[in-house]
């Protein structure tokens, strides 16, 4: 028996068709050809997973852990709508005293100037005291604005040291903005 024979007479086995006299011959084939031993264990290991069923695999995910997690959910829900009412109740306060709040506060800006012209006439002296100590003040101004300048001149001089400061500058404003964002729900 040939090799593509003896291969044609395995399928015929798996499906009944072989005669039983073709079996023996089969038999002795196989015993002295190991190529049609190794098509032999593969179709029959093809055959094995063909004909038995293969076992369904179950989620690992189980109903308490699915009822866990929805609970999970509608807790982080409701904090998040008890947050809201918070700031809602809070902006409604800021609308009773905020509005108060900026009349003083303009009224306050607004005088000012009064009072500057109230002081030059009624104690001019302690006018030129606030004009000397403002000029002091911005002295200090001038001087601090001097310092800054000679220190940006020194990181633009430096390119490496400039693009670290602008990193540095984007990664905190890319933090400012993740923080500052609303809430998304879930």
């Amino acid at each position: 028996m040939r090799c593509s024979e003896a291969r044609q007479a395995l399928v015929a086995q798996r499906d009944g068709r072989l005669a039983q006299s073709d079996i023996v011959t089969l038999q002795e084939h196989l015993e002295q050809c190991p190529a049609c031993r190794a098509y032999e264990e593969r179709l029959q290991c093809l055959n094995t997973r063909l004909v038995s069923p293969t076992p369904r695999s179950s989620s690992s995910i189980s109903t308490e852990r699915i009822l866990l997690a929805v609970q999970h959910q509608k807790r982080i829900t409701q904090q998040i709508k008890d947050i809201q009412t918070q700031q809602q109740s809070r902006m409604a306060r800021m609308r009773v005293i905020g509005l108060p709040l900026a009349a003083i506060a303009f009224f306050t800006l607004g005088s000012i100037p009064l009072l500057l012209l109230a002081l030059i006439i009624v104690q001019p002296d302690w006018l030129v005291n606030t004009i000397s100590l403002l000029g002091g003040v911005v002295y200090a101004l001038i001087v601090l604005a001097q310092y800054l300048q000679a220190g940006l001149m020194f990181i633009t001089r430096d390119n490496m040291l400039l693009l670290g400061v602008a990193f540095v500058l984007v990664v905190m404003m890319g933090m400012w903005l993740r923080l500052m964002r609303h809430p998304r729900e879930a």
